[in-house]
């Protein structure tokens, strides 16, 4: 048997597109039945996700504490993309408005990170069973 041999550029340019558009094309497939707006922003999210965690997995495959810090950053940033829910600066006294705000907030964030999450997960997922797949099922050996 001959070793494996490493992969050309071209080949990791279209395997970094895949895991892109598979990880986008997932979000905002999770992220459709909450609207438009939020399948469109997390799809946009999902594809980044998806080319930082090609190249992260290149790196060092073995580090899942640095794959699941990138699924929080990236939700992290998309975050910061959602809607103010109250005007700033607040009226009244603070914990008061904290109080009024804090279950929309964390809805939203629900919201927000679910497709992401969920996007992860599939992308991982489908890495993990192509890996299965690959081990379990070996050509057969003809007897001389």
């Amino acid at each position: 048997m001959s070793a494996p041999s490493e992969p050309s550029r071209a080949q990791l340019r279209l395997q970094s597109i895949a895991w892109a558009l598979g990880a986008g094309f997932s979000a905002l497939l999770l992220g459709l039945p909450l609207g438009l707006e939020s399948a469109l922003r997390a799809g946009g999210c999902g594809f980044f996700y998806g080319l930082l965690a090609f190249h992260l997995q290149r790196v060092d495959p073995n580090d899942s504490h640095l794959q699941a810090g990138l699924v929080g950053a990236v939700c992290g940033i998309h975050s910061l993309g959602l809607p103010a829910l109250s005007p700033w600066p607040l009226e009244g006294p603070w914990p008061q408005a904290l109080a009024g705000v804090a279950p929309a907030v964390m809805m939203e964030l629900i919201r927000a990170w679910l497709p992401l999450i969920g996007a992860a997960l599939v992308l991982h997922g489908s890495q993990a069973l192509s890996r299965l797949v690959v081990n379990r099922f070996e050509p057969i050996q003809r007897r001389p």
